[in-house]
């Protein structure tokens, strides 16, 4: 770690003219700002160049992961959507209020006996909020709890905490992106998943066969919703993507649609 504080100076004191002793602090702190800029350079640069990125990781939800459901996501059941069993509860640094949700990593053991040699990558599915066991996800901590599943394909469970390195990666998902339906003839959220490429979501608008195009709220995790009345009329949605990608997937849900469905679109 680099140590940020300023560097002292000898001074001669006292065979200094006064002159010279009040310009010396503002050259020393324009020394020490210039050799801190390049330290930290130097660190950015050896530290990322390649791309990947320090963090820790422990696991939870049991050795069949069932303990992952139900997440801060919305993702009600990661297997019956497709996420399985390689998934993640995100520190808050990376979770980012959600906006991570979907998002892929691969992750690989780093500098510990207990490492396994496997790179895997995981789904961002949950958070691991702050105060939890051992303080591992206490900001500002960058940390990976994974589904005990995830967790032995890179170390040995006996290890409990690893440190590991962590890359975004696009997403590989089977079919196009899912729309689930739920609320009211006021009041209309749609959970967004199975999202392929960079996988986070950023923007939903939806329209109806009556109207044009609505921007939705993020109301929590993957949950999009809006007050717009849209009853019986056939459902378009547009994904936005963090990395600036959109897709539209037109007439996704006909005009008979009901709350409680599921309707899968165009994909990444």
């Amino acid at each position: 770690m680099i140590n940020m504080r300023e560097r002292s100076t000898d001074r001669s004191g006292e065979e200094q003219s006064q002159s010279i002793q009040k310009r010396e602090p503002k050259r020393r702190r324009r020394a020490a700002g210039a050799l801190d800029f390049q330290e930290q350079l130097l660190y950015l640069i050896t530290t990322r160049v390649d791309g990947w990125l320090d963090a820790h990781a422990t696991y939870y939800g049991g050795s069949s992961a069932e303990g992952t459901n139900n997440g801060a996501c919305g993702y009600s059941n990661v297997f019956s959507l497709g996420y399985g069993t390689m998934t993640a509860a995100l520190s808050a640094p990376l979770f980012n209020n959600g906006k991570a949700c979907g998002a892929c990593y691969q992750i690989r053991c780093a500098g510990d006996s207990s490492c396994h040699s496997n790179v895997i990558t995981v789904t961002a599915t949950n958070l691991c909020p702050q105060g939890s066991y051992g303080g591992w996800c206490d900001s500002p901590k960058v940390h990976f709890d994974l589904s005990q599943p995830a967790f032995n394909q890179i170390a040995n469970l006996v290890a409990g905490h690893v440190t590991l390195q962590y890359q975004k990666v696009n997403c590989d998902r089977s079919g196009g992106i899912r729309f689930y339906l739920q609320g009211h003839t006021y009041f209309i959220q749609v959970l967004v998943y199975n999202v392929a490429g960079a996988g986070d979501v950023t923007a939903v608008s939806i329209k109806g066969s009556k109207t044009g195009w609505i921007s939705m709220n993020n109301a929590w995790g993957q949950n999009w919703q809006t007050g717009s009345v849209l009853d019986g009329q056939a459902l378009s949605f547009m994904v936005t993507t963090s990395d600036g990608r959109t897709v539209t997937s037109n007439n996704v849900a006909g005009s008979g649609w009901q709350y409680g469905q599921t309707f899968e679109g165009s994909q990444f």
